[in-house]
């Protein structure tokens, strides 16, 4: 066997798309909506259960339906702007609407992460057939986290590092080529919305 190498016509991209949502004052109402209903945080998990050398955060967990109860206006606010975000990249890449036209947001998380922890993990958000439907992972940093705080969120294949910005939005693929993790937070705290969008549910499957 001999490796080769293509010609390539131009520099890959790293197909992360990334927007800030317009107004940031969004990020504050769901920041209080966070602090506001203490009784709905648990210790940050995975598809694989709880693990604080995995994973250490406080997260709310919630489902789409959940947008529509009272007090929650903020979140539908949000997903208006997620939308808005996920057409232009659409637009950036046309091919998705052969494939993914009416994606699906399934469960989120509202995640909150103090001095000392972080998402060290390193993870895809494909990685079994209980995850095997996804097809984008999205997030939004709800707050401005300094550099020397850390806090970034570390692509691993693409030695790429995002710094927490208030409003940032990212939407990436789910796949394995997209694995990262998140860097350890030295001080002050750090926010975030996150969830994923995927094929819809066969509703006629037994």
């Amino acid at each position: 066997m001999k490796k080769i190498t293509l010609n390539q016509k131009k520099l890959t991209p790293d197909f992360i798309g990334s927007w800030i949502i317009d107004p940031t004052s969004l990020c504050d109402e769901l920041i209080t909506y966070f602090e506001s209903n203490k009784k709905k945080h648990t210790t940050g998990s995975t598809a694989g259960g709880t693990n604080s050398n995995f994973k250490n955060s406080t997260d709310i967990s919630m489902q789409p339906k959940d947008i529509k109860l009272p007090g929650n206006e903020a979140f539908e606010k949000y997903f208006h702007h997620l939308f808005t975000c996920y057409k232009d990249y659409v637009e950036q890449w046309p091919f998705l609407l052969t494939i993914a036209e009416n994606l699906e947001i399934g469960n989120f998380n509202l995640q909150r992460y103090y001095s000392g922890q972080h998402f060290q993990g390193i993870h895809t958000e494909r990685s079994s057939l209980d995850t095997v439907h996804r097809i984008f992972a999205w997030m939004t940093y709800l707050n401005d986290v300094a550099l020397e705080d850390g806090g970034s969120t570390l692509f691993t294949h693409y030695d790429l590092e995002v710094q927490p910005k208030k409003g940032l939005t990212l939407i990436w693929p789910a796949e394995w080529t997209h694995a990262h993790r998140g860097n350890l937070l030295k001080t002050s705290s750090k926010y975030i919305i996150t969830g994923w969008m995927h094929f819809p549910y066969n509703k006629n499957q037994s």
